[in-house]
Protein backbone atom coordinates (compact mmCIF):
# COMPACT_ATOMS: atom_id res chain seq x y z
CA UNK A 1 0.00 0.00 0.00
CA UNK A 2 1.26 3.72 -0.75
CA UNK A 3 3.19 4.83 2.33
CA UNK A 4 0.85 6.67 4.69
CA UNK A 5 2.74 9.77 6.90
CA UNK A 6 1.24 12.66 9.37
CA UNK A 7 1.86 14.82 5.91
CA UNK A 8 0.07 12.66 3.74
CA UNK A 9 -2.59 10.64 5.41
CA UNK A 10 -5.80 9.18 3.85
CA UNK A 11 -7.87 11.19 1.59
CA UNK A 12 -9.94 12.76 4.15
CA UNK A 13 -14.14 12.96 2.74
CA UNK A 14 -17.60 13.42 3.85
CA UNK A 15 -20.30 11.86 2.16
CA UNK A 16 -22.78 14.82 1.11
CA UNK A 17 -24.90 16.75 -0.82
CA UNK A 18 -28.56 17.74 -0.15
CA UNK A 19 -31.28 20.27 -1.12
CA UNK A 20 -29.72 21.97 -4.52
CA UNK A 21 -26.53 22.05 -6.72
CA UNK A 22 -26.08 25.24 -5.11
CA UNK A 23 -26.62 24.39 -1.69
CA UNK A 24 -24.29 21.58 -2.26
CA UNK A 25 -21.67 23.90 -3.48
CA UNK A 26 -21.55 26.10 -0.17
CA UNK A 27 -21.43 22.96 1.88
CA UNK A 28 -18.48 21.42 -0.71
CA UNK A 29 -16.30 24.74 -0.14
CA UNK A 30 -17.13 25.24 3.73
CA UNK A 31 -15.81 21.84 3.80
CA UNK A 32 -12.79 21.85 1.88
CA UNK A 33 -11.72 25.27 3.65
CA UNK A 34 -11.94 23.30 7.25
CA UNK A 35 -9.20 20.76 5.74
CA UNK A 36 -11.86 18.17 3.76
CA UNK A 37 -9.33 16.89 1.09
CA UNK A 38 -11.31 15.25 -1.47
CA UNK A 39 -15.04 14.72 -2.33
CA UNK A 40 -17.91 12.36 -1.67
CA UNK A 41 -21.16 13.52 -3.95
CA UNK A 42 -24.47 11.81 -2.54
CA UNK A 43 -26.69 12.22 -5.18
CA UNK A 44 -30.57 11.92 -4.74
CA UNK A 45 -32.81 9.17 -5.69
CA UNK A 46 -34.32 10.53 -8.91
CA UNK A 47 -31.10 11.50 -10.16
CA UNK A 48 -29.74 7.63 -9.10
CA UNK A 49 -32.52 5.67 -10.97
CA UNK A 50 -32.39 8.65 -14.01
CA UNK A 51 -35.59 11.11 -13.52
CA UNK A 52 -35.45 14.81 -13.63
CA UNK A 53 -36.27 16.59 -10.31
CA UNK A 54 -39.81 17.51 -12.07
CA UNK A 55 -40.78 14.02 -13.12
CA UNK A 56 -43.84 12.91 -11.19
CA UNK A 57 -42.12 9.91 -10.29
CA UNK A 58 -39.78 12.34 -8.61
CA UNK A 59 -42.43 13.81 -5.94
CA UNK A 60 -40.99 13.48 -2.39
CA UNK A 61 -37.90 12.63 -2.97
CA UNK A 62 -35.78 15.61 -4.90
CA UNK A 63 -33.11 16.48 -2.58
CA UNK A 64 -33.96 14.30 0.15
CA UNK A 65 -31.04 11.77 0.56
CA UNK A 66 -28.73 13.14 -1.73
CA UNK A 67 -28.02 16.83 -4.60
CA UNK A 68 -30.09 16.08 -7.46
CA UNK A 69 -28.42 16.56 -11.06
CA UNK A 70 -31.15 16.83 -14.14
CA UNK A 71 -28.51 18.76 -16.68
CA UNK A 72 -24.76 20.33 -17.65
CA UNK A 73 -26.02 23.50 -15.08
CA UNK A 74 -27.11 21.65 -12.13
CA UNK A 75 -23.11 19.90 -12.45
CA UNK A 76 -21.75 23.02 -13.38
CA UNK A 77 -23.40 24.96 -10.14
CA UNK A 78 -22.16 21.72 -8.31
CA UNK A 79 -18.87 22.68 -9.02
CA UNK A 80 -18.14 26.68 -9.03
CA UNK A 81 -15.48 27.68 -7.89
CA UNK A 82 -13.78 23.93 -7.40
CA UNK A 83 -10.89 23.60 -9.89
CA UNK A 84 -11.66 20.00 -10.95
CA UNK A 85 -8.23 19.16 -11.72
CA UNK A 86 -6.72 19.97 -8.64
CA UNK A 87 -9.85 17.62 -6.80
CA UNK A 88 -10.31 14.31 -6.19
CA UNK A 89 -13.64 13.42 -6.19
CA UNK A 90 -15.80 10.35 -5.35
CA UNK A 91 -19.41 10.22 -7.26
CA UNK A 92 -21.31 7.39 -5.31
CA UNK A 93 -23.37 6.71 -8.83
CA UNK A 94 -24.43 3.49 -10.13
CA UNK A 95 -27.20 3.15 -12.75
CA UNK A 96 -26.34 6.52 -14.30
CA UNK A 97 -23.24 6.44 -13.78
CA UNK A 98 -21.83 7.14 -17.73
CA UNK A 99 -24.02 9.91 -17.63
CA UNK A 100 -23.08 11.40 -14.60
CA UNK A 101 -19.36 11.07 -15.45
CA UNK A 102 -19.65 12.51 -18.88
CA UNK A 103 -21.27 16.22 -16.76
CA UNK A 104 -18.34 15.78 -14.89
CA UNK A 105 -16.22 15.61 -17.20
CA UNK A 106 -17.59 18.18 -19.42
CA UNK A 107 -17.92 20.82 -16.65
CA UNK A 108 -13.84 20.13 -16.14
CA UNK A 109 -13.54 21.25 -19.71
CA UNK A 110 -15.10 24.28 -19.56
CA UNK A 111 -12.94 25.28 -16.59
CA UNK A 112 -9.89 24.56 -19.11
CA UNK A 113 -8.71 21.13 -16.94
CA UNK A 114 -6.77 18.69 -18.53
CA UNK A 115 -9.29 15.86 -18.45
CA UNK A 116 -5.85 12.85 -18.30
CA UNK A 117 -5.47 14.57 -15.04
CA UNK A 118 -8.53 14.02 -13.36
CA UNK A 119 -8.69 12.26 -10.26
CA UNK A 120 -11.56 10.31 -8.87
CA UNK A 121 -13.56 7.34 -8.53
CA UNK A 122 -17.41 6.55 -10.17
CA UNK A 123 -19.02 4.15 -8.18
CA UNK A 124 -20.40 2.58 -11.40
CA UNK A 125 -21.27 -1.07 -9.39
CA UNK A 126 -24.83 -1.94 -11.34
CA UNK A 127 -24.05 -5.38 -10.46
CA UNK A 128 -24.75 -4.85 -6.52
CA UNK A 129 -27.62 -3.27 -7.19
CA UNK A 130 -29.32 -6.51 -8.17
CA UNK A 131 -27.32 -7.54 -4.66
CA UNK A 132 -28.71 -5.30 -2.33
CA UNK A 133 -30.45 -2.09 -3.44
CA UNK A 134 -32.40 -2.32 -6.39
CA UNK A 135 -31.93 0.99 -7.80
CA UNK A 136 -30.49 -0.68 -11.44
CA UNK A 137 -32.52 0.22 -14.66
CA UNK A 138 -31.42 -2.08 -17.05
CA UNK A 139 -30.95 -5.94 -17.04
CA UNK A 140 -27.84 -7.26 -15.66
CA UNK A 141 -26.09 -8.06 -18.94
CA UNK A 142 -26.61 -4.91 -20.90
CA UNK A 143 -25.54 -3.05 -17.42
CA UNK A 144 -22.52 -5.44 -17.23
CA UNK A 145 -21.94 -3.57 -20.86
CA UNK A 146 -22.25 -0.35 -19.42
CA UNK A 147 -19.86 -0.78 -16.66
CA UNK A 148 -17.27 -1.64 -19.17
CA UNK A 149 -17.75 0.80 -21.43
CA UNK A 150 -16.93 3.64 -18.92
CA UNK A 151 -13.69 1.84 -17.81
CA UNK A 152 -12.60 1.37 -21.28
CA UNK A 153 -13.41 5.01 -21.72
CA UNK A 154 -11.66 5.99 -18.47
CA UNK A 155 -8.43 3.60 -19.44
CA UNK A 156 -8.33 5.78 -22.75
CA UNK A 157 -9.01 9.39 -21.86
CA UNK A 158 -8.89 9.75 -17.86
CA UNK A 159 -6.01 7.59 -17.15
CA UNK A 160 -5.82 8.35 -13.52
CA UNK A 161 -9.76 8.34 -12.84
CA UNK A 162 -11.29 4.69 -11.24
CA UNK A 163 -13.39 4.01 -13.82
CA UNK A 164 -15.52 1.11 -11.02
CA UNK A 165 -15.87 1.33 -6.80
CA UNK A 166 -16.87 -2.53 -6.09
CA UNK A 167 -19.12 -1.91 -3.36
CA UNK A 168 -19.26 -4.37 -1.07
CA UNK A 169 -20.40 -1.91 1.39
CA UNK A 170 -24.48 -2.83 0.64
CA UNK A 171 -23.67 -6.22 0.65
CA UNK A 172 -23.19 -5.83 4.67
CA UNK A 173 -26.39 -3.85 4.96
CA UNK A 174 -28.25 -6.51 2.59
CA UNK A 175 -27.06 -9.49 5.14
CA UNK A 176 -24.06 -10.98 3.95
CA UNK A 177 -21.97 -12.16 6.38
CA UNK A 178 -17.75 -11.14 6.18
CA UNK A 179 -17.24 -14.26 3.72
CA UNK A 180 -20.06 -13.50 1.50
CA UNK A 181 -19.46 -9.60 1.47
CA UNK A 182 -15.52 -10.86 0.18
CA UNK A 183 -16.61 -13.54 -2.32
CA UNK A 184 -19.61 -11.55 -4.25
CA UNK A 185 -17.47 -8.10 -3.99
CA UNK A 186 -14.42 -9.93 -5.65
CA UNK A 187 -17.20 -11.71 -7.56
CA UNK A 188 -18.43 -8.98 -9.04
CA UNK A 189 -14.67 -7.39 -9.97
CA UNK A 190 -13.61 -11.17 -11.44
CA UNK A 191 -16.94 -10.35 -13.85
CA UNK A 192 -16.04 -6.81 -14.99
CA UNK A 193 -12.68 -8.17 -15.54
CA UNK A 194 -13.51 -11.20 -17.90
CA UNK A 195 -15.42 -8.69 -19.67
CA UNK A 196 -12.40 -5.61 -20.32
CA UNK A 197 -10.41 -8.47 -20.98
CA UNK A 198 -10.85 -9.20 -24.77
CA UNK A 199 -11.22 -4.77 -24.91
CA UNK A 200 -7.66 -3.87 -24.19
CA UNK A 201 -4.32 -5.12 -25.64
CA UNK A 202 -2.92 -8.01 -23.49
CA UNK A 203 0.15 -5.90 -22.46
CA UNK A 204 -2.05 -2.59 -21.25
CA UNK A 205 -4.56 -5.11 -19.48
CA UNK A 206 -2.50 -5.30 -16.00
CA UNK A 207 -2.58 -1.42 -15.88
CA UNK A 208 -6.57 -1.57 -16.42
CA UNK A 209 -6.89 -4.04 -13.12
CA UNK A 210 -4.97 -1.60 -11.45
CA UNK A 211 -7.20 0.92 -11.94
CA UNK A 212 -10.12 -1.15 -10.01
CA UNK A 213 -10.77 0.34 -6.86
CA UNK A 214 -13.01 -0.92 -3.84
CA UNK A 215 -15.34 0.49 -1.62
CA UNK A 216 -15.65 -0.56 2.05
CA UNK A 217 -18.14 -1.37 5.40
CA UNK A 218 -16.45 -1.12 8.44
CA UNK A 219 -19.00 -2.38 11.00
CA UNK A 220 -18.96 -2.29 14.69
CA UNK A 221 -17.15 -5.95 14.99
CA UNK A 222 -13.66 -4.60 15.42
CA UNK A 223 -11.58 -7.98 14.96
CA UNK A 224 -13.47 -9.30 12.37
CA UNK A 225 -13.90 -6.30 10.37
CA UNK A 226 -10.33 -5.40 10.49
CA UNK A 227 -9.62 -8.95 9.34
CA UNK A 228 -11.87 -8.66 6.11
CA UNK A 229 -10.10 -5.82 5.00
CA UNK A 230 -6.74 -7.77 5.24
CA UNK A 231 -8.58 -10.89 4.00
CA UNK A 232 -9.89 -8.21 0.97
CA UNK A 233 -5.62 -7.52 0.35
CA UNK A 234 -4.76 -10.77 0.33
CA UNK A 235 -7.45 -12.80 -1.97
CA UNK A 236 -6.97 -9.79 -4.68
CA UNK A 237 -3.59 -9.91 -4.72
CA UNK A 238 -4.28 -13.90 -5.52
CA UNK A 239 -6.98 -13.41 -7.96
CA UNK A 240 -4.77 -10.80 -10.11
CA UNK A 241 -1.57 -12.83 -9.75
CA UNK A 242 -3.37 -16.17 -10.57
CA UNK A 243 -6.31 -15.37 -12.42
CA UNK A 244 -5.24 -12.53 -14.59
CA UNK A 245 -1.49 -13.03 -14.64
CA UNK A 246 -0.83 -9.92 -13.30
CA UNK A 247 2.86 -9.72 -12.67
CA UNK A 248 3.62 -5.83 -11.19
CA UNK A 249 2.78 -6.11 -7.45
CA UNK A 250 1.89 -1.79 -7.90
CA UNK A 251 -1.48 -3.33 -9.82
CA UNK A 252 -2.26 -5.60 -7.37
CA UNK A 253 -2.89 -3.40 -4.78
CA UNK A 254 -6.25 -3.56 -3.38
CA UNK A 255 -7.41 0.02 -3.57
CA UNK A 256 -10.02 1.31 -1.46
CA UNK A 257 -12.37 3.68 0.69
CA UNK A 258 -13.95 3.27 3.33
CA UNK A 259 -17.14 4.03 5.00
CA UNK A 260 -18.07 3.09 8.90
CA UNK A 261 -21.36 1.46 8.57
CA UNK A 262 -24.24 3.90 8.93
CA UNK A 263 -27.13 1.18 9.27
CA UNK A 264 -25.94 0.64 13.08
CA UNK A 265 -25.90 4.32 14.48
CA UNK A 266 -29.04 4.45 16.45
CA UNK A 267 -31.92 6.99 16.88
CA UNK A 268 -32.12 6.80 20.90
CA UNK A 269 -29.24 8.04 22.64
CA UNK A 270 -27.55 9.06 19.06
CA UNK A 271 -24.51 11.07 21.14
CA UNK A 272 -23.22 7.68 21.19
CA UNK A 273 -23.05 6.66 17.52
CA UNK A 274 -19.78 8.93 18.17
CA UNK A 275 -17.94 6.05 20.12
CA UNK A 276 -19.09 3.52 16.95
CA UNK A 277 -18.21 5.74 14.65
CA UNK A 278 -14.17 6.17 15.92
CA UNK A 279 -14.07 2.44 17.19
CA UNK A 280 -15.35 1.16 13.47
CA UNK A 281 -12.63 4.00 12.02
CA UNK A 282 -9.96 2.62 14.02
CA UNK A 283 -10.19 -0.98 12.26
CA UNK A 284 -8.71 0.54 8.89
CA UNK A 285 -6.17 2.67 10.34
CA UNK A 286 -4.52 0.80 13.06
CA UNK A 287 -2.99 -2.11 10.24
CA UNK A 288 -0.73 -1.02 7.60
CA UNK A 289 -1.16 -3.91 5.31
CA UNK A 290 -4.82 -3.09 5.18
CA UNK A 291 -4.70 1.03 5.53
CA UNK A 292 -7.32 2.60 3.35
CA UNK A 293 -6.91 5.22 0.28
CA UNK A 294 -9.77 7.21 1.68
CA UNK A 295 -11.79 7.89 4.13
CA UNK A 296 -16.00 9.02 4.94
CA UNK A 297 -17.83 9.09 8.22
CA UNK A 298 -20.94 9.81 8.70
CA UNK A 299 -22.20 12.21 10.86
CA UNK A 300 -23.01 11.04 14.70
CA UNK A 301 -26.96 11.89 14.07
CA UNK A 302 -27.80 10.74 10.69
CA UNK A 303 -30.34 8.13 12.51
CA UNK A 304 -32.38 11.40 12.99
CA UNK A 305 -32.20 13.17 9.68
CA UNK A 306 -29.80 15.47 7.37
CA UNK A 307 -26.90 16.33 8.51
CA UNK A 308 -25.80 19.96 9.34
CA UNK A 309 -22.78 21.36 8.46
CA UNK A 310 -21.95 21.53 11.96
CA UNK A 311 -22.19 17.63 12.45
CA UNK A 312 -20.58 17.21 9.27
CA UNK A 313 -17.46 18.88 10.39
CA UNK A 314 -17.12 16.96 13.71
CA UNK A 315 -16.72 13.46 11.48
CA UNK A 316 -13.81 15.50 9.57
CA UNK A 317 -12.53 16.25 12.83
CA UNK A 318 -12.54 13.21 14.54
CA UNK A 319 -10.18 11.93 11.00
CA UNK A 320 -8.01 14.52 11.61
CA UNK A 321 -7.48 14.02 14.89
CA UNK A 322 -6.39 10.55 14.01
CA UNK A 323 -4.23 10.98 11.39
CA UNK A 324 -2.34 14.26 12.54
CA UNK A 325 -2.33 14.35 16.87
CA UNK A 326 -2.45 10.70 17.36
CA UNK A 327 1.08 8.43 16.05
CA UNK A 328 -1.25 5.80 14.35
CA UNK A 329 0.75 6.83 11.35
CA UNK A 330 4.48 6.68 12.91
CA UNK A 331 4.44 3.08 12.89
CA UNK A 332 4.39 -0.35 10.53
CA UNK A 333 1.48 -3.08 10.92
CA UNK A 334 0.38 -3.23 14.67
CA UNK A 335 -0.93 -6.59 13.88
CA UNK A 336 1.37 -8.78 11.78
CA UNK A 337 1.84 -11.88 13.18
CA UNK A 338 -0.71 -11.88 15.42
CA UNK A 339 -1.73 -15.06 16.16
CA UNK A 340 -5.65 -14.32 16.67
CA UNK A 341 -5.86 -11.83 13.53
CA UNK A 342 -3.79 -14.69 11.45
CA UNK A 343 -6.49 -16.72 12.06
CA UNK A 344 -8.70 -14.86 12.04
CA UNK A 345 -7.82 -13.67 8.47
CA UNK A 346 -7.44 -17.88 7.05
CA UNK A 347 -10.77 -18.39 8.29
CA UNK A 348 -12.32 -15.50 6.15
CA UNK A 349 -10.30 -16.09 3.18
CA UNK A 350 -11.39 -20.15 3.08
CA UNK A 351 -14.90 -19.04 3.82
CA UNK A 352 -14.89 -15.80 0.98
CA UNK A 353 -13.09 -18.83 -1.80
CA UNK A 354 -16.30 -21.40 -0.90
CA UNK A 355 -18.30 -19.18 -1.63
CA UNK A 356 -16.54 -18.28 -5.02
CA UNK A 357 -15.96 -21.71 -5.80
CA UNK A 358 -20.08 -22.22 -5.16
CA UNK A 359 -20.53 -19.69 -7.75
CA UNK A 360 -18.32 -20.91 -10.21
CA UNK A 361 -19.77 -24.50 -10.36
CA UNK A 362 -23.55 -23.27 -10.81
CA UNK A 363 -25.40 -22.54 -13.81
CA UNK A 364 -26.78 -19.56 -14.45
CA UNK A 365 -30.35 -20.08 -12.77
CA UNK A 366 -28.64 -21.46 -9.37
CA UNK A 367 -26.25 -18.79 -9.72
CA UNK A 368 -29.59 -16.22 -9.77
CA UNK A 369 -30.96 -17.79 -7.46
CA UNK A 370 -27.88 -18.29 -4.99
CA UNK A 371 -27.77 -14.19 -5.74
CA UNK A 372 -31.46 -13.80 -4.83
CA UNK A 373 -30.66 -15.62 -1.59
CA UNK A 374 -28.11 -13.15 -0.51
CA UNK A 375 -29.89 -9.99 -1.69
CA UNK A 376 -32.91 -10.48 0.50
CA UNK A 377 -30.99 -11.74 3.63
CA UNK A 378 -32.34 -15.32 3.35
CA UNK A 379 -29.44 -16.62 3.86
CA UNK A 380 -28.67 -16.43 7.78
CA UNK A 381 -26.40 -13.70 8.52
CA UNK A 382 -24.83 -13.60 11.94
CA UNK A 383 -25.81 -9.85 13.44
CA UNK A 384 -22.99 -7.70 13.58
CA UNK A 385 -24.30 -7.41 17.90
CA UNK A 386 -24.32 -10.26 19.90
CA UNK A 387 -24.74 -12.83 16.83
CA UNK A 388 -28.51 -12.76 16.85
CA UNK A 389 -30.27 -13.39 13.37
CA UNK A 390 -31.66 -10.41 12.00
CA UNK A 391 -35.05 -10.73 9.86
CA UNK A 392 -33.40 -8.92 7.10
CA UNK A 393 -36.12 -10.75 4.61
CA UNK A 394 -39.25 -8.90 6.55
CA UNK A 395 -36.86 -5.82 6.86
CA UNK A 396 -36.38 -5.33 2.97
CA UNK A 397 -39.92 -6.31 2.56
CA UNK A 398 -41.29 -3.08 5.02
CA UNK A 399 -38.17 -1.42 4.66
CA UNK A 400 -37.82 -1.16 8.51
CA UNK A 401 -34.56 -0.93 10.21
CA UNK A 402 -33.62 -3.40 13.32
CA UNK A 403 -32.77 -1.20 15.34
CA UNK A 404 -30.97 -2.28 18.81
CA UNK A 405 -31.00 0.60 21.64
CA UNK A 406 -30.47 0.70 25.57
CA UNK A 407 -33.47 -0.81 27.85
CA UNK A 408 -34.65 1.96 29.57
CA UNK A 409 -33.25 0.60 32.54
CA UNK A 410 -29.76 1.14 31.35
CA UNK A 411 -29.06 -2.59 32.53
CA UNK A 412 -28.87 -4.48 29.09
CA UNK A 413 -29.56 -4.09 25.04
CA UNK A 414 -33.16 -4.57 23.34
CA UNK A 415 -33.78 -5.29 19.55
CA UNK A 416 -36.62 -4.33 18.36
CA UNK A 417 -38.02 -3.27 14.80
CA UNK A 418 -39.03 0.56 14.24
CA UNK A 419 -39.87 2.63 11.43
CA UNK A 420 -36.64 4.89 10.98
CA UNK A 421 -35.78 7.59 9.57
CA UNK A 422 -32.32 7.05 8.71
CA UNK A 423 -30.73 8.90 5.94
CA UNK A 424 -28.99 6.29 6.09
CA UNK A 425 -26.43 5.30 2.91
CA UNK A 426 -28.78 5.13 -0.03
CA UNK A 427 -26.58 4.21 -3.11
Amino acid sequence: MTAQTRDKPWLIRTYAGHSTAKASNALYRGNLAKGQTGLSVAFDLPTQTGYDSDHVLARGEVGKVGVPICHLGDMRTLFDEIPLEQMNTSMTINATAPWLLSLYIAVAEEQGADISKLQGTVQNDLIKEYLSRGTYICPPKPSLRMIADVAEYCYTNVPKWNPMNVCSYHLQEAGATPEQELAYALGTAIAVLDELRPCVPAEDFPRLVGRISFFVNAGIRFVTEMCKMRAFVDLWDEICAERYGVEDAKYRRFRYGVQVNSLGLTEQQPENNVYRILIEMLAVTLSKKARARAVQLPAWNEALGLPRPWDQQWSMRMQQIMAFETDLLEYGDLFDGNPVVDAKVEELKAGARAELANLDSMGGADRRNRIHEVAVGRVQCRSRRRDRTWRHDRCRREQVHPIRTLAADGRGWRHHDRRSRCRGRPD
